[in-house]
Parts: structure tokens; sequence; C-alpha cells
């Protein structure tokens, strides 16, 4: 794998990030199947710094001097990291690259009292950015969700990290087992009355390899029907457009301006250097865009990195076809959809209009010279509009 800055100078017309993992937890969420994992005897967070600001550097001399759109600490819970922890990272990102007052720094966290507590560090770290996993404003179903909050914990937090920083969001499950249409609409209401500018609601769902998946298979957890689930995401994009915070992706909603900007990397295409365990990235290296891919194991990780200076498990060259649906899967999710030009000079070609017509007839997309997008009604069924257009290049 080439090692030298002016491998991956190509550039991405979705920008640049840089995405942290932190895979520690306090405990294992049932529904959650992200990277995540709880070491009782604890993590000698100094050893893994050290190893974090390795591949770092070995990021660096993969993309060479680039300008950082955002930084994204994502987890995990890196609200479990020491404030000093972040800081000495995000002074290596800033060495290594640009960081500009524009720049967004952006920190996942639980929103116990303990992390509420750091908000401060953080801030003074640099982080200006705070995304709260409050996930349920019912003690209930937090319970049931495996959440080590109250509600009434995660709303002081709310509370705290908006006097600390000027963007936060915070998300949200709904379609929980027993949840009506009724019962979402009373809770959505409260989130939006004490909502920041961005908001993350996210249909439950029931991941392979996770506590809920053994329940659900053996008819201990039910989840809504799919007519109902419909029910509910159509009462999410109503009181959410009707409080000013419309959907500008599937499950993400803001004010204008407050869209994160980290996330609109991935979804339209842009390149990120992934560090951390289980960590992905998206580089152009030798002038051709790879897909990287860290050890997902934290220890494995960390002995790869300090006998390697990285921790990589896989760089793999992503062929025409590879970029063209992956460029389909992200930008469609967005209501800005896709910048057509872009879709063409990945191609080397664009969709069949015939095709197009068709979907456009259907009332799945909409087409103007310069941008393709799914409607509302397509974004329910993206697989299926992601699938047309592919096929029709």
């Amino acid at each position: 794998m080439a090692t030298t800055a002016a491998a991956a100078r190509a550039p991405d017309d979705g920008g640049f990030g840089v995405y942290v993992h932190w895979p520690f937890c306090r405990a294992k969420c049932p529904y959650c199947d992200f990277n995540s994992h709880v070491r009782h005897g604890g993590v000698d967070e100094p050893r893994f710094l050290a190893a974090y600001l390795a591949e770092l550097d070995h990021m660096a001399a993969l993309t060479g001097p680039r300008p950082v759109a955002s930084v994204f600490f994502g987890g995990g819970t890196p609200s479990l990291m020491a404030p000093e922890t972040v800081g000495r990272i995000l002074d290596r990102i800033a060495g290594h690259w640009s960081l500009g007052p524009d720049t967004e720094i952006t920190l996942e966290a639980n929103p116990t009292s303990v992390e509420a507590g750091r908000f401060a560090g953080y801030r003074a770290a640099g982080v200006n950015r705070v995304s709260l996993g409050v996930q349920a404003l019912e003690d209930s179903a937090l319970k049931a969700l495996g959440r080590q909050h109250t509600a009434a914990e995660a709303l002081a937090a709310l509370d705290v990290a908006q006097a600390r920083f000027a963007r936060v969001s915070f998300d949200l499950i709904y379609a929980r087992p027993g949840q009506s249409v009724a019962h979402w609409r009373r809770e959505l209401a409260e989130a939006i009355a004490r909502a920041p500018g961005h908001l993350s609601l996210y249909q439950l769902t029931i991941e392979p390899d996770t506590a809920f998946a053994d329940l659900h298979a053996a008819g201990r957890l039910r989840v809504p029907d799919e007519p109902h689930a419909a029910a509910l995401y159509e009462t999410t994009q109503e009181l959410t457009a009707a409080a000013g915070l419309p959907a500008y992706e599937i499950s993400n909603h803001a004010r204008a301006g407050e869209e994160c900007r980290h996330n609109l990397v991935y979804w339209r295409s842009g390149a990120y250097a992934g560090v951390g365990p289980g960590a992905h990235g998206r580089l152009h290296i030798d002038g051709r865009r790879h897909a990287l891919a860290t050890l997902r194991s934290p220890e494995a990780w960390r002995d790869a990195v300090e006998g390697n200076g990285h921790g990589l498990e896989s760089a793999t060259p992503l062929d025409a076809q590879e970029q063209i649906d992956e460029f389909l899967v992200m930008g469609l999710r967005l209501a800005e959809g896709i910048d057509v030009a872009r879709l063409e000079a990945i191609a080397g070609r664009t969709p069949e209009p015939a095709a197009l017509a068709r979907l456009q007839t259907e009332g799945l997309i909409a087409v103007t010279p310069e941008r393709l997008s799914a409607t509302e009604r397509g974004r329910l069924v993206l697989n299926a509009v992601v699938q047309a257009i592919a096929d029709a290049m």
C-alpha cells in the first residue's frame, strides 16, 4: 500500500473528514450492532491514545495536507474519553491537516450526569458540536432499550450541552414495541419543544447478532408491522416539517444551516480517514478511490498499530460499478439528491432517459438538468429506486 503524501491528492467534491472511533461502552445496548465493547477491568487510555496518534500519522501520509470539513468522535461512547485525550487527538489532526474556523468537530455523548460533567472539558479541547444519545423520553422505554440514563438525566444533560455548545443534536428511537402513533406524536412533540437545531430520528430495526435479534427470533419481541411503521414515519415527517426541522436525510432533521456536516461528507461521497478499532474510510490512493477498514477488536487493533503504525485490515480499490452504486445509495438518501455531473464523471455515462422518465411517472424521483433526487415516496422504497437507476446506467 502506498504511504507517500503524493499517493492521494485526487480532489473530492464531497469534502474531507476525519472519523475517530472510540469502541468502549459502559454496557452493550440490546439493539446495537456497532463495534462497541465493554471492558469491566478498565481501559489503558494512554496506551490507546498513543495508538490513535500513530494511526493518524499513517492516514496523513496517505492523504497529504487537506482542509478538513469535519471531525467526528463516534463509538462506542466517546464521552467516556478524558477531555485531555480528545484534545491530544485534535492537536494531532490539526498538525497534519488544515482545521478552519468553520470545521465542525462533533463528539457523541451519553446523557448521564457523569458524562455531562465533562462537557466543559470537551469544549475547551476544541469540540464545537455534541450529539446526545437520548433515544427515548420515557424511563420505561429507556430501560427496555438498555440505556443507562433516565429521561430526567437526559433533559438535564441537554440543558448543559446547550449552555456549552452552539450546536447540539440528539437521537431518538421510535417504532418501539407497543408504540402507537398517538404515543409517538406526544413524545416527538416534547422532543421538538426541547430541540436544538438537529434531530436524528431512527426507526428501531432488528439487527443480526444483537440481543434484540435473539428475542425477536424467540417471539419475545414484536416490532410494528410495515403499515404501522409507515404511519409512524409519516407522523415524524409531518411534525418535524411543521416545526422547521425538515428531513434533509431519511432519518435526520435540521433547521437550515444546522445539518451535520460530517455525515454530509459521507452522503455526498466525499473522502474520510477513519481511525480506531473498526473504523472505515474512503480515500484516494494512487489515483483510485479505496475502501479502508481497520481491525474490529480493540486490543488487536492497538497491537497492530504498535507493530505496524496502523491497524488497517483492508484497503480495497473500488471499481467503477462499486463507486456508482455507493454514490447512488448514499446520495439519494439526501433530500437534495445527487449531482448529475458527478455521477457522469464517476460512471462515464448517464442513466437512460427512458428509465428516469418511468421513475418520474411513478412519482419516485425528481430530475433537473443539475440534480437527481428521490421523492418522499421514493425514499420509502429507496433500495428499489437505486437498483432501477443503477440498471439504467
